[in-house]
């Protein structure tokens, strides 16, 4: 892991939350500012752990999740480059409700709540943007609780390939689309398991509507895949 530390200042002017703020006012947050290296598999917190503020991902992956009794888990988010989190359980001065575990080397930034509560009473237009920030990861919650509920396995898995494709995407050319981590992460985060998450992209590799290499899967025809998920 590059061992040379970032200036805070200038990462957070280009994260949409702390954008408008001043030069004066992003000193004030990066006092409030730790940086935390996070080598692969390192847990940042446990469920329970107290909370003292939120975290910006700099570089590489973590994911939160549940952690079950019997060693398994349910994936709620992975987060990459620029993703923030712990800002509602923040807010609510409870323990996190979930565990953080790095699923590559990282560097994250954990914001104190004093800087950010500091902030929030001066600059009415920064509260807004949090507030618009929680707002998106709801709306994206429920999204996720729609499709859980009203979707089968394959329009899940499909909806997940499709996600950053325009819905204007011509047809009839290949894409090619990274998984940004293991098949057993995202099976959890799509709420299937590994081998049904499995058998679906084989499925739909023997239909010719994709091809699986490793991490990479080759839309044959976003055209053709979309309209198979209806």
């Amino acid at each position: 892991m590059p061992a040379a530390p970032i200036r805070i200042q200038e990462f957070l002017r280009n994260v949409p939350l702390f954008r408008e703020l001043t030069d004066e006012e992003l000193d004030q947050i990066a006092a409030g500012t730790a940086q935390v290296r996070v080598p692969a598999g390192t847990i940042l917190f446990q469920r329970g752990d107290p909370c003292s503020g939120f975290h910006v991902v700099v570089y590489g992956q973590v994911k939160l999740a549940f952690g079950g009794a019997d060693g398994s888990e349910k994936v709620v988010e992975i987060l990459g480059p620029g993703a923030s989190f712990g800002e509602a359980v923040m807010f609510l001065d409870r323990p996190y409700v979930v565990f953080a575990e790095a699923l590559a080397d990282s560097l994250v930034l954990a914001i104190g709540k004093a800087a950010i509560f500091a902030e929030l009473e001066r600059n009415p237009r920064f509260a807004r943007r949090m507030l618009a920030g929680l707002a998106q990861r709801l709306h994206r919650l429920v999204q996720d609780l729609e499709a859980y509920t009203l979707r089968s396995g394959t329009q899940r898995v499909i909806g997940y390939l499709l996600r950053d494709l325009p819905d204007d995407t011509p047809g009839g050319r290949p894409v090619d689309v990274a998984l940004v981590t293991s098949k057993g992460v995202l099976a959890s985060r799509l709420n299937i398991t590994r081998e049904h998450f499995s058998r679906i992209l084989h499925d739909l590799s023997e239909a010719r509507l994709i091809e699986v290499h490793g991490r990479t899967i080759r839309i044959l025809d976003p055209e053709r895949l979309r309209a198979h998920v209806g």
